[in-house]
C-alpha cells in the first residue's frame, strides 16, 4: 500500500536515523512526488520539503503554489515567499524550525543554489549527499505502483504496433517519430518517460540516436526505443526490426541479442544480484562472433524516473528484492552498419520474474 503521506513523509524520517542525520530534504523529483502523490515543477523558484529524525517535517513553497500544495494535505509549517521579495527570509525560518546541523539530501537532484541557501541560512550545516539511500525507497515498486506501470507499458505496446502497421518505404525516421508520438497520446500516454528514439541502418548503431529526415530502405534495422508515462511511471521498450527483409549475418546477429535477452529472464528471480544478471546476459554476447560490437550493459531499475537503481551491471552486488522493476536490453552495435537492442521491462517477484513487456521479440521484417 501507499500509505498516508504521514507514512510516506516518516519512511525519510526513518532515512535520517538510520544515517545519523538531523533531517532529509527533498526537492521537486521523483522522490518528491513519492511523497507528496502531486508534480510539482523543478524550476528557478527553490521548493523543499524536509522530513526530520524526530519526526517532525517543513517546507518551503513559493507563494504561486500555495493553491497547489494545500492539495496535498501537508500539515506541518509551510514557509512561502515571493518572487518581488525572494527566498532568503522563507529559508531562514525553515532552518530555524528544523535547528538541523545535518542534512541528508538527493546529489543528483538537488541544485548548488538550493544548497547555498541552506548553507546562508545555518551556518556550518553539514549537507550530506544521500542519493543511493533516499532513492532506495522507490525500489520495491506497491502493487499500485505496477499496476500504473502496466498500463504504461501497455499504452506503449499498442502504440508501436499501430505504427508499424503505417509504415512505407520511403518514410523517414522523422516521420515514423511523429506518428509514433501521436499513437502514444491516441493510445492514452499522459507523457513521454523520455524523448523517443527511432533510427534506421547505420543510425541504430549509435544507442542514443537522434531521428533523422533521412528515407528508410530495404534491408534497414530499424529500432524503437520510448515509453508512455502514466499515472507517474515509465515504461521503457526497444524493438528491432528489418525493413523488407534481412540479411542472414544480420538474422544471426539479431537472434544473439534476442538468446541474451532470454538469458536475462531465465535468470531473474529475487536474491538474484545484478552482477549475476549482467554477467549471464553479457556472457551471451561474448561467446558470439559478434563479441566487439558490445557497447552497453545489461540495464537499468525502472519507476517514476526511466533511469534509477538498480543498475544491472557487472560489480554492482546489490541483491535484487520482489518489486524491483528493472530493463533487461542487451545489444549489438556495429558501427557505420547496424544496432540491435531487444528491451524488455520485468519485474522480480517471489516465485521469480514476470515480464511486464509482452511485446514479441521474434525476428519480424516489415512487409511495407
Amino acid at each position: 500500500m501507499t500509505g498516508t503521506l504521514s507514512d510516506r513523509l516518516a519512511d525519510y524520517s526513518a532515512v535520517a536515523r538510520s544515517l545519523g542525520v538531523d533531517a532529509v530534504a527533498l526537492v521537486p523529483g521523483p522522490n518528491f512526488t513519492r511523497v507528496v502523490h502531486h508534480p510539482f515543477m523543478s524550476n528557478e523558484r527553490p521548493f523543499v520539503l524536509a522530513a526530520c529524525a524526530d519526526g517532525r517535517a517543513a517546507a518551503i513553497v513559493p507563494n504561486l503554489e500555495l493553491q497547489s500544495w494545500e492539495l496535498v494535505g501537508f500539515d506541518g509549517p509551510v514557509f512561502d515567499w515571493r518572487d518581488q521579495t525572494g527566498y532568503a527570509e522563507a529559508f531562514a525560518g525553515f532552518m530555524d524550525y528544523l535547528n538541523a546541523d545535518s542534512i541528508a539530501v538527493e546529489g543528483q537532484v538537488m541544485r548548488v543554489f538550493i544548497h547555498h541557501a541552506m548553507t546562508a541560512a545555518r551556518a556550518g550545516v553539514q549537507i550530506v549527499d544521500a542519493e543511493r539511500e533516499i532513492s532506495a525507497l522507490r525500489m520495491i515498486k506497491t502493487p499500485e505502483d505496477i499496476e500504473a506501470m502496466r498500463t504504461a507499458i501497455q499504452i506503449s505496446e499498442r502504440a508501436l504496433e499501430r505504427t508499424l502497421e503505417t509504415i512505407q518505404m520511403g518514410h523517414t525516421e522523422k516521420q515514423i517519430e511523429q506518428a509514433l508520438v501521436l499513437n502514444l497520446f491516441a493510445e492514452g500516454a499522459s507523457d513521454h518517460a523520455f524523448r523517443p528514439i527511432v533510427a534506421a541502418a547505420e543510425n541504430s548503431a549509435r544507442p542514443h540516436a537522434e531521428a533523422r529526415d533521412v528515407p528508410i530502405k530495404s534491408g534497414d534495422a530499424l529500432l524503437f526505443d520510448f515509453g508512455a508515462r502514466w499515472g507517474g511511471f515509465c515504461a521503457d521498450i526497444t524493438r528491432t526490426f528489418f525493413v523488407g527483409h534481412v540479411a542472414d549475418e544480420d538474422a544471426e546477429l539479431y537472434d544473439t541479442v534476442r538468446r541474451a535477452n532470454n538469458r536475462g529472464h531465465e535468470i531473474a528471480r529475487g536474491g538474484v544480484t545484478a552482477h549475476e544478471i549482467d554477467d549471464a546476459v553479457t556472457g551471451v554476447l561474448e561467446t558470439s562472433p559478434f563479441a566487439e560490437y558490445i557497447r552497453t550493459k545489461t540495464g537499468h531499475g525502472l519507476g517514476r524516473e526511466v533511469h534509477e537503481a538498480p543498475y544491472i551491471m557487472r560489480g554492482n552486488h546489490m541483491t535484487l528484492p520482489a518489486g524491483t522493476v528493472f530493463t533487461n536490453e542487451p545489444g549489438l552495435y556495429v558501427p557505420g552498419r547496424l544496432g540491435v537492442r531487444i528491451e524488455d521491462d520485468v519485474l522480480i517477484t517471489d516465485a521469480g520474474s514476470t515480464s511486464l513487456t509482452t511485446f514479441p521479440t521474434e525476428l519480424r521484417v516489415l512487409e511495407c
